[in-house]
């Protein structure tokens, strides 16, 4: 895209200087090593970023490195007024009480940013791959935390600090290695919140979504294990299945799963019909709770997810867009459907394709737990409404009402068994 020509006015270059982080960036090499992942994760993973809540001077100094990164690597800013920054509302009024009016003066409002840098290619297309990941987290675990323990910080280092650190990996390495396609790099605050600052970005996008070859986003890819890498939206176009296999030199057990959305940034470029991957190496026992931390990171692992994203990224080079032509592929995946129930305290695996609803894990104190479910158990009935798979459990407990019993049974070890949860 040699005609979008992204120049600095004064009043602009000034704001980035007020903007920095008071920290110099991190001495890295050009190449995908897993000294830099961690290094990355580190930082954004410590206690000192009170997990880096949407909205909060933590996320702002995220950000910032971020930023400070993007800049060093020669990557232009492609926020908004010339900036690496685009800045979006988040009303915490609305998160607590979906009733409550957005647009209330009384409501407690916070100032998110999204950072974008654009990586000019050397040709003269104006087509553009998007790689993006998420950088905020849970803060101190107020919205979302799977903890009973209170308030604690929520260092969340497999959820996002590595995908973000995957984002400066791969922003370093193609400074060094340039494509002949623009790379936009997207890193997305308030996903955490519902998915806030990649809806926001695709409503107010800086560089044209028409123009875009293909969103790719790093979610949870710290814990890689047994070289099993999961790797959703295959089915959004037809060239992903043959352009994930040739990039798989490293003998990954790759699960290339078909649908095009899910809980994650991808997501809103899917319903802007952009063929869309989503890297993912599953849930673990830590999610979403204050137990998170950088020392659990497979930094080995995550590196060899990188350099097949950089493979995958190299042959998306090679193509045009009418090479890779969207198509629908929600699977059973449904925008509109919430959880407006009770809960149960369990952790689904979202990897599993057979009949019922498996869980890898339990949250403590919750009606699973105290009921006596396991990680590994198969829900496939509540009540009497049958449990296909995880839409089907989530209809099932918008049926219930918290303080009610309910009969769970369950598949454990190719045994049916009944369990009676209070909700």
């Amino acid at each position: 895209m040699k005609l979008r020509t992204l120049l600095f006015s004064s009043a602009a270059f000034a704001l980035l200087i007020s903007c920095s982080s008071t920290e110099d960036p991190a001495s890295t090499s050009p190449a995908i090593l897993p000294s830099d992942i961690s290094t990355h994760i580190d930082f954004l993973a410590s206690d000192a970023m009170k997990g880096r809540e949407a909205g909060t001077a933590e996320e702002a100094k995220a950000a910032n490195y971020i930023a400070d990164h993007f800049r060093k690597f020669g990557l232009d800013p492609a926020g908004t007024e010339n900036t690496y920054f685009q800045e979006f509302t988040v009303n915490m009024s609305v998160l607590e009480n979906p009733h409550a009016s957005d647009s209330g003066s009384t409501a407690d409002k916070r100032l998110a940013k999204n950072v974008a840098a654009l990586l000019q290619g050397t040709g003269d297309s104006e087509e553009v791959i998007i790689i993006g990941a998420h950088y905020d987290h849970l803060g101190m675990g107020e919205f979302g935390s799977l903890s009973s323990s209170g308030p604690k910080i929520h260092n969340g280092a497999d959820d996002n600090a590595s995908g973000t650190s995957g984002l400066l990996e791969l922003a370093e390495y193609f400074s060094e290695n340039r494509p002949e396609t623009d790379l936009l790099f997207l890193a997305f605050s308030g996903e955490e919140m519902g998915l806030l600052g990649s809806q926001y970005y695709v409503e107010n996008p800086t560089v044209e979504l028409d123009n875009a070859l293909a969103m790719i986003n790093m979610d949870m890819i710290g814990r890689m294990n047994e070289k099993r890498l999961m790797i959703f939206g295959v089915a959004t176009t037809d060239s992903w299945e043959s352009i994930l296999t040739d990039a798989n030199i490293d003998s990954l057990n790759l699960d290339l799963v078909p649908d095009g959305t899910g809980a994650s940034d991808h997501t809103s470029f899917y319903y802007k019909d952009l063929p869309v991957l989503h890297y993912f190496t599953d849930t673990h026992a830590d999610y979403h709770r204050p137990s998170d931390d950088p020392e659990w990171i497979n930094a080995e692992g995550q590196a060899f997810l990188l350099q097949h994203v950089a493979r995958v990224i190299e042959q998306l080079d090679a193509m045009d867009k009418p090479e890779l032509t969207f198509n629908a592929a929600p699977g059973q995946q449904r925008q509109s459907m919430s959880m407006d129930g009770p809960t149960l305290g369990v952790l689904p695996d979202y990897g599993f394709d057979g009949e019922g609803f498996r869980i890898t894990g339990v949250s403590d104190g919750g009606p699973a737990s105290k009921g006596g479910l396991e990680g590994g158990d198969i829900i496939i009935r509540i009540g009497d409404m049958e449990v296909a798979d995880i839409y089907a459990y989530m209809g099932a407990l918008n049926e219930l009402e918290k303080g009610q019993s309910v009969e769970v049974v369950v598949l454990r070890d190719d045994e049916e068994m009944t369990f009676e949860l209070e909700l």
